[in-house]
């Protein structure tokens, strides 16, 4: 696996494989690595010819800048993962190559609207900080395809509605959410939860799933199931930020197709902040899988 550090490097190596006719995918992270990643890597060998990972701890996006300096660090580790994975080329700039102005006065990419709801209404300013630093991505990286976790259901929206409205030349492909066997949607944020905290952790996705059953059953009282989830988080020990029943492009769900509606969940555990989404398309199309079986 080949390492750049600075963009004339990566596009010289990206020059090379453009040169051989072959295409790229890029995968963006922030480190700190699990199977979930991998899986999106995976995904990458399958839509081109070379994959090309970055890690970059994109200070623009946190709301917290103790959150920047906890983050956890793990490049040794990282490094032999990818390689194992066949990642063609390692892209980890440091702040100053992404930022060389700081960030602010970097020029910004803002999406009204899509950005303010959800993660959003409680992270200000956090959904700017991604579409920013993935645009300057692609701009520096220029890739045929990136692969984006459906875990983070509203930043997949966000960077599609992006590269939509800027008209950026990149086919945006969305990787499953990977969970561990208690159902905890695998995410780096994992590793700051205690052992007792871990073992409560998939409530969250189970608080969901009532509600997913609950909709299939034919409720559509939509704010009275998410007060209930939320009471469910509550009463075990979570601290809840939302609970929501949208349609898929994360519209009012009120006149969508049960088979267009996502629910989705964010709550603090201790010091970890857990995510988790279940689109109602999955759920129905597995439920048809088991019955044909």
């Amino acid at each position: 696996m080949l390492i750049a550090r600075d963009i004339a490097s990566a596009r010289g190596i990206l020059g090379g494989w453009r040169s051989a006719g072959e295409s790229v995918a890029v995968v963006p992270t922030m480190g700190n690595l699990h199977e979930g990643h991998l899986a999106l890597m995976d995904i990458a060998a399958q839509s081109a010819h070379r994959v090309v990972a970055t890690i970059f701890v994109n200070a623009m996006q946190f709301d917290r800048a103790d959150e920047v300096a906890s983050y956890p660090r793990t490049f040794k580790e990282d490094c032999e993962k990818l390689i194992a994975r066949g990642v063609d080329l390692l892209f980890c700039p440091d702040h100053k190559v992404i930022y060389p102005h700081g960030t602010e006065h970097q020029t910004r990419v803002e999406l009204p609207g899509l950005t303010e709801i959800l993660c959003g209404a409680h992270r200000p300013g956090h959904f700017t900080g991604v579409t920013t630093v993935v645009t300057k991505l692609f701009n520096i990286l220029q890739p045929d395809v990136a692969v984006f976790g459906e875990k983070d259901y509203q930043q997949l929206q966000i960077i599609r509605r992006v590269v939509e409205d800027l008209n950026q030349p990149v086919s945006i492909v969305a990787g499953a959410t990977v969970r561990e066997v208690d159902g905890l949607a695998m995410s780096s944020r994992n590793s700051y939860l205690s052992s007792d905290e871990r073992r409560r952790a998939p409530l969250l996705h189970r608080a969901l799933r009532t509600v997913v059953a609950r909709l299939l059953a034919g409720e559509r009282a939509f704010a009275q199931l998410e007060r209930a989830a939320m009471l469910s988080l509550r009463s075990n020990g979570f601290e809840p930020e939302y609970v929501q029943v949208l349609a898929a492009d994360l519209g009012s769900p009120t006149h969508s197709q049960l088979s267009d509606l996502v629910v989705l969940g964010a709550a603090w555990l201790g010091k970890a902040r857990l995510i988790d989404n279940l689109p109602l398309r999955k759920v129905v199309e597995e439920g048809a899988r088991l019955a044909a079986r």
